[in-house]
């Protein structure tokens, strides 16, 4: 069962946290060529929107993983691993960001977009969009630790 259970969660890592990441990633440049093209380039904005419609979705997805990984760390009995505990903690760093910064300002984005007859409101998603980038850094960074924690398994008795 264990052996499964890894299985699925490293395979739901793999599909659903890579597409967010990348999605995460360019949303700010591909928002910000939209704002700046205003009515002139509709690609740049349906890409944005399609980047936001992927970070939506997979980001939902995504909370496949830590379910998965609970369960599959309780089968191998290892819930109280400080390696374990320090995932999830930064599992958690993750989703709130995810939830409280990276979808709220991509969603404004949108709407700014969704609304370009307002100049004052593209300039403000404009100003909105400077966190979005970094945020993004440390959503893909927090991830990346995970993975770290994942393989490396501080203390670990498998010569890993």
């Amino acid at each position: 069962m264990a052996k499964l259970l890894l299985s699925l969660h490293v395979l739901a890592s793999v599909l659903f946290i890579g597409p967010v990441a990348v999605a995460v990633s360019m949303f700010p440049r591909r928002a910000q060529a939209a704002l700046a093209a205003g009515d002139g380039q509709l690609q740049a904005a349906a890409s944005a929107r399609l980047l936001h419609r992927i970070t939506q979705v997979y980001a939902l997805l995504g909370l496949a993983v830590p379910l998965l990984g609970i369960g599959t760390a309780q089968v191998m009995g290892v819930m109280g691993d400080p390696w374990l505990i320090t995932s999830i903690v930064l599992t958690a760093v993750a989703a709130a960001l995810m939830l409280l910064v990276v979808v709220p300002g991509q969603q404004a984005t949108i709407d700014s977009l969704d609304a370009p007859d307002n100049a004052e409101e593209l300039a403000r998603a404009g100003k909105g969009l400077r966190l979005l980038p970094m945020t993004a850094g440390v959503f893909n960074l927090l991830w990346a630790v995970v993975v770290v924690l994942m393989v490396v398994r501080p203390g670990s008795t498998t010569g890993a």
